[in-house]
């Protein structure tokens, strides 16, 4: 009994794991989607971000983030998420 219940237990914190990882973002867009396109709203946000001092190579909008792949100091790129009203990072 007890070492089923404990393999209950690890296969829930398993599966749930993933979800545990996906940062949380407020999903609201300085810019309305209704006026602007996708594209004109990923640039004006690769744009505010680098005013801001990150290196974001390419941007979009990801499950109410900002998805930055933003370039490292050793030519790399990593992916970053961003919250989209005050482009703090998260995750």
């Amino acid at each position: 009994m007890k070492k089923s219940l404990l393999v209950g237990i690890a296969i829930a914190a398993i599966a749930s794991a993933p979800a545990m990882a996906a940062p949380i973002c407020s999903g609201t867009f300085s810019l309305p989607r209704d006026r602007f396109s996708e594209a004109e709203i990923n640039d004006y946000n690769q744009q505010m971000l680098r005013s801001y001092g990150v290196d974001a190579t390419r941007v979009e909008m990801w499950s109410g983030c900002i998805r930055a792949y933003v370039r490292q100091p050793d030519g790399t790129e990593e992916m970053q998420f961003f919250e989209p009203l005050n482009f703090r990072r998260v995750g």
